[in-house]
């Protein structure tokens, strides 16, 4: 089973976390299944950003970001050359090293 280490964020994960999930599963539901419960706004479906990650290692083991998900990552805060929506992004066999980005558009959280 692959290991995903978070690295700290001060809301979600302040010590940050080493979790294992099974290969197949999203990085999404692998953080909320050990109670790391990041923002998922659209329940999963790729129709947000509020579960936006940076895969600082192991990002070529997952599925390649299909042109929806690349088109949303447009519009996510703080985005990067390793960013994925962690509801897309499924986990192979290898480990990985995820960041949580300190800010997320959640236009439901902010009240808008």
């Amino acid at each position: 089973m692959p290991v995903i280490k978070i690295l700290p964020h001060p809301e979600y994960c302040p010590a940050g976390a080493q979790i294992t999930a099974p290969a197949g599963t999203s990085i999404c539901e692998a953080l909320l299944e050990n109670h790391i419960n990041i923002e998922h706004a659209c329940d999963m479906s790729c129709a947000c950003t509020t579960c936006h990650v940076i895969v600082r290692e192991g990002l070529s083991s997952l599925n390649a970001a299909e042109e929806e998900e690349e088109d949303l990552l447009d519009r996510a805060w703080g985005l990067e050359p390793q960013s994925r929506l962690s509801c897309q992004a499924i986990l192979a066999q290898q480990d990985l090293v995820v960041e949580i980005p300190k800010y997320t558009i959640n236009h439901a959280k902010e009240n808008h």
